[in-house]
């Protein structure tokens, strides 16, 4: 199996965002940071989304190396949150650029990971049910989604839509709650990168911190 991975983020930027705005940030330069102090080869995608824009692309496939650090001008929380179209959007996108590399090229690991405050309540072209086909479709060819909510009913919906209960992580909405999950996140992203793990599995210290 090709070593290298594709680690795609879909990153909720609606307005309830706007109280761990810098939290969320903060947070994910330090996974992005993380993950690029990795040994093993990555490529990287960054998507966030909201009603005025529901998929917006920051980053599309870049070697992770050249990846630079989300800003407090680009991460602007708006707006309500069209869930189901970022993520099948962000599924069907990822799958259009891996069907454009030769097969012996395709990164042999693709990590999928949601990271919202907020349930479904503005999608326009996809709905649950299209988006669980695809979640199971591509979890079939070996994908790993992660999802990292601080909405109960979210956390649920994911689960409900095929996402495993080992790689879903609930988190407290405070910088300790946020930053926890982003820890544990890239934690396990990292172990999954290596061959450390066979899949990306969150344990009871995770939630514990996370919660």
């Amino acid at each position: 199996m090709n070593e290298h991975s594709h680690i795609s983020v879909i990153l909720d930027r609606t307005g309830s965002m706007e109280c761990i705005r810098a939290d969320v940030i903060g947070g994910f330069n330090a996974f992005l940071a993380q993950q690029q102090a990795a040994p093993h080869p990555a490529s990287f995608t960054l998507v966030q989304f909201d009603s005025q824009d529901p998929f917006e692309v920051l980053r599309a496939f870049e070697p992770i190396a050249a990846v630079q650090p989300l800003t407090l001008e680009q991460y602007v929380p708006r707006a309500s949150t069209p869930l189901y179209d970022a993520m099948g959007r962000g599924i069907l996108d990822l799958e259009a650029k891996l069907a454009a590399i030769p097969e012996s090229e395709r990164p042999g690991k693709v990590i999928f990971v949601v990271v919202t405050d907020g349930q479904e309540n503005a999608s326009r072209e996809f709905n649950r049910a299209r988006v669980s086909a695809l979640i199971e479709a591509k979890k079939a060819l070996g994908w790993d989604f992660v999802f990292l909510s601080a909405d109960e009913t979210a956390f649920q919906d994911a689960r409900g839509m095929g996402v495993s209960a080992h790689a879903a992580l609930k988190f407290h909405k405070s910088k300790r709650g946020n930053d926890a999950a982003w820890s544990a996140v890239s934690e396990k992203i990292s172990m999954r990168r290596s061959g450390r793990a066979e899949r990306v599995v969150f344990d009871d210290a995770d939630r514990s911190a996370s919660e």
